[in-house]
């Protein structure tokens, strides 16, 4: 396709284009410093000039990133650093990502106030610029060079915006300063992931996720993503510290009991969906009833804790209910893998499937009417005790180094210390010996067996360690939430966990790879929990949300070298196009395709 036939704009020279994009980034800017509405009754009180507030500030950062990104196309020195993988791409996805912050600031404003009567030309003025910037960024030349044409149109170049880079080799810096680089890296992930649970109010946490989603896809596409992972991949242990101890500053940060269970409730979520990447991911084995794994543990931990509700009447100490969880949901991996696992794809989704079912509505009989009384039916085991660990007393608040942790941030350090061990766990498993075999089998069952490797007792290890992971999980879970109840456990609900939430982070996360659940995990989690107003139309949007993934990134949001490779054209022909390929039969020659 040529540019023919092309709006005019497309036609201008790189040199006006980059001089509009940065123009127009810079107004965008300078908007955000006047008042946007006449009143405060719109959340975040946009009604100040010279202080930015609320989604002011998303459209600042945008507008500052974007301008910042146009400058590094003049090669201004010290700036050039910032786009190792090219200089257009990021900053067309940056203009869209202001516009888009500012379009939907006009939008929340004029529906919640009654008209755009109540803007003030503050915002006109940043929807100006952002619409200059995002008319001039189309202009720009594309990053990637492409097979078919030289001059993609408008589509074609966003379309090849959202793909990322090659990692480039660069210059080896001194251990110290990679080792900053990947502190400051994670320091900035925790500020973004704080600002995000920080939020207060809807509006502007649906600004947060356009504000982040076309600022990562921005400098994932300059080359930068590739760069932290390269220096991340070198220095992994120290990877993995900064890892522990950012997610260790963030209850630090909150003094927000509600924003503290939330993050406590991620690290549940992320904790079992890296447990099921052991069996999705690395194991290729479809379980849609792996959270039946996570209400064992639960419940088993919930019996032996010393509720009133309990039938068995028994407390045991802390280590002692964790290993009754873990155990409890090793037995019933066994119990259901054993003989199940001899069956492949789809036969083996449905009847894991029918496991998760069957779990739900058999604790749900044990009520002593249906069944023996052991899980109180449908009622569950409520009034579950808090954990006192060594004195500890996980339900009181605790005053350390002049900061307070309440209840949810006792339970979230807690969590964060199976989080280590799972993922020391799934680390070590996928480096080793087995772990090769489960990446085998996942990629062909049958070659992995003519080649010795037993199918069988290797998929049944890689479905009894998953469940174990989820059962340590369940124990922690069943004292957070005070109650286990069998409606917890479903295949699909609108509020996770549950098991299709469970598989969708490990898809839309990254299978087989140590963050990828984690990530996943933490944005399914977080966006029902902040976007309860919008509660039914959460599996629409999920829904849509796969749908755009799946066509701009099937991989996941942090993929493997092996998922890129496999769902994306490497560009290399399996013939040189200058190379004559000969027909024997014909006799006859004909040039390479």
């Amino acid at each position: 396709m040529t540019t023919q036939n092309a709006p005019a704009f497309l036609a201008l020279p790189t040199a006006a284009a980059r001089i509009a994009t940065t123009a127009g980034a810079a107004i965008a800017l300078t908007g955000t410093f006047l008042a946007w509405t006449w009143t405060d009754e719109f959340p975040g009180d946009l009604t100040v000039t010279g202080y930015p507030g609320g989604l002011q500030v998303l459209a600042l950062i945008c507008a500052a990133l974007t301008l910042l990104f146009a400058l590094s196309g003049y090669g201004i020195k010290g700036l050039r650093w910032l786009t190792p993988g090219g200089t257009n791409s990021p900053t067309r996805l940056l203009a869209l990502g202001t516009l888009g912050v500012v379009g939907y600031s006009i939008g929340a404003i004029s529906a919640k106030l009654g008209g755009v009567v109540n803007l003030e030309p503050g915002a006109w003025v940043s929807a100006t610029g952002a619409l200059i910037a995002v008319i001039a960024s189309l202009g720009l030349p594309g990053d990637l060079p492409l097979e078919k044409d030289s001059s993609p149109n408008a589509w074609e170049r966003f379309r090849d915006s959202l793909r990322a880079p090659a990692p480039k080799r660069i210059k080896d810096l001194p251990a110290w300063a990679e080792i900053l680089i990947i502190a400051g890296a994670f320091g900035i992930g925790l500020h973004v992931f704080t600002y995000g649970i920080d939020t207060e109010y809807a509006e502007l946490f649906i600004g947060f996720l356009i504000a982040v989603a076309f600022g990562f896809t921005a400098i994932s596409r300059a080359g930068l993503i590739a760069r932290i992972t390269a220096l991340t991949t070198k220095h992994r242990n120290v990877t993995v510290a900064a890892a522990l101890i950012a997610a260790f500053c963030f209850p630090f940060t909150q003094q927000n009991e509600q924003y503290a269970l939330i993050g406590a409730n991620i690290l549940i979520f992320a904790t079992v969906a890296l447990g099921l990447n052991v069996v999705v991911g690395l194991a290729g084995l479809l379980d849609l009833g792996y959270v039946a794994f996570l209400g064992v543990g639960a419940y088993a931990a919930a019996l032996v804790s010393g509720s009133p509700m309990s039938p068995i009447g028994v407390q045991f100490p802390f280590w002692a209910a964790v290993l009754t969880g873990a155990a409890a949901s090793l037995v019933f991996g066994v119990v259901i893998g054993a003989p199940t696992l001899r069956l492949r794809g789809d036969y083996l989704a449905i009847v894991t499937l029918g496991f998760g079912e069957i779990f739900r509505l058999t604790v749900n009989a044990l009520n002593g009417v249906s069944g023996p009384d052991l899980t109180n039916g449908s009622q569950g085991i409520p009034s579950i005790p808090d954990l006192n660990i060594l004195g500890f007393d996980f339900g009181i608040s605790h005053d350390i180094g002049g900061f307070t942790l309440g209840r949810s941030a006792n339970y979230y350090l807690l969590m964060l210390v199976f989080t280590g061990v799972v993922v020391m766990v799934f680390r070590r498993s996928n480096e080793s010996r087995i772990g090769r075999a489960w990446v085998a089998i996942r990629e062909d069952e049958t070659a992995a067996t003519a080649m010795g490797i037993n199918a069988f007792r290797l998929k049944l290890l890689a479905f009894a360690l998953g469940a174990t992971l989820a059962g340590l999980a369940g124990t922690v879970q069943a004292h957070v939430s005070y109650t286990v109840t069998p409606e917890q456990y479903q295949f699909a609900g609108s509020v996770p966990p549950n098991s299709a939430f469970l598989l969708a982070a490990v898809i839309l996360g990254g299978m087989g790879t140590l963050s990828g659940p984690l990530v996943g995990a933490a944005l399914l989690y977080l966006i029902p929990a902040k976007l309860q107003f919008m509660q039914d139309y959460q599996l629409f949007l999920f829904g849509l949300a796969l749908i755009l993934l799946m066509r701009f990134r099937p991989e996941g949001l942090v993929a493997d070298r092996r998922k890129q490779l496999e769902f994306h054209e490497t560009g290399q022909l399996d013939v040189p196009p200058d190379v004559p390929l000969t027909d024997t039969a014909a006799g006859t020659t004909k040039a390479g395709a």
